[in-house]
């Protein structure tokens, strides 16, 4: 690989990370740029019971600062991961960025329309290196297989879409109940659904309630060599590219990154 190209991936994964920095806590009143130390004491001093207690003190905004923060520090490297996944999915496969985008609408209860999507696709009609789409295509085989899905079915899927995350322990039934109906409504476009983890940070309970529901589910183990299990196995094998060698080479860049701004995300200013 090309020292620009992983220059380019590098920053794909730490403009979104960068933006935390100036997070601000919005003290649940929505404000635009949320709350500086002193308009955060100007708020609390104005309120009496908040006032009893103290809770003007700069190690209360902090706190908050800081917990708002690091959320948004794993939802932005998760932003980040998204973007880099489709990015190498248009670099090694010569994907369109219509080919890796999936969505597709569906009508409300108030007779409207609305439009939900999956993080990426690869159709196998746009993968146009004939080796690269019969290795997509003996992986979808492996994979239909391993979910147990029907083989009348399987021999009509036509690629696969693809919900990535950095980590995935939110018990959030909302969410998961989405993900569930975008997998059925996958398997009637003719994709299989994937969910591609890039941590091994994944609730047990979601884990399993996907794959009852034929989602394959790739996580970030990296002593795996099966492109059925490991996130960086498919990436290496499957894809052609080799996702945990590009990590482990600009590790101190991300490390320097996240210090930095954890280090002002526990700070009053």
């Amino acid at each position: 690989m090309s020292e620009n190209l992983d220059e380019r991936y590098v920053g794909i994964v730490l403009d979104p990370i960068r933006v935390c920095a100036r997070y601000r806590p919005q003290m649940g009143h929505g404000r635009q740029g949320g709350f500086s130390l002193a308009e955060f004491q100007q708020l609390y001093r104005k309120d009496t019971f908040y006032g009893w207690f103290g809770l003007d003190n700069p190690l209360m905004y902090t706190a908050h600062k800081a917990a708002g923060g690091m959320t948004s520090v794993y939802r932005q490297i998760g932003i980040g991961c998204e973007a880099l996944f489709r990015q190498i999915l248009r670099d090694q496969l010569g994907l369109s960025d219509s080919d890796v985008d999936w969505s597709y609408t569906i009508s409300t209860s108030d007779d409207r329309t609305r439009r939900l999507s999956l993080d990426a696709r690869v159709p196998l009609e746009g993968v146009r290196d004939r080796a690269v789409r019969r290795r997509v295509l003996a992986w979808l085989t492996k994979a239909a297989k391993r979910l147990d899905i029907d083989s009348q079915v399987s021999s009509t899927l036509r690629g696969a879409v693809f919900e990535v995350r950095q980590g995935y322990k939110s018990k959030d039934s909302k969410r998961q109940n989405a993900d569930i109906a975008n997998a059925a409504t996958a398997y009637t476009k003719a994709y299989l659904p994937c969910v591609v983890v890039l941590s091994t940070q994944i609730d047990d309970d979601i884990c399993n309630r996907y794959r009852m529901e034929r989602w394959l589910v790739l996580t970030g183990i990296t002593s795996s060599a099966s492109e059925l299990e490991s996130t960086y196995a498919f990436m290496h094998k499957v894809i052609g590219f080799d996702l945990a060698g590009f990590f482990e080479r600009n590790k101190e860049v991300f490390r320097s990154e996240v210090d930095s701004v954890l280090r002002l995300l526990l700070c009053p200013e």
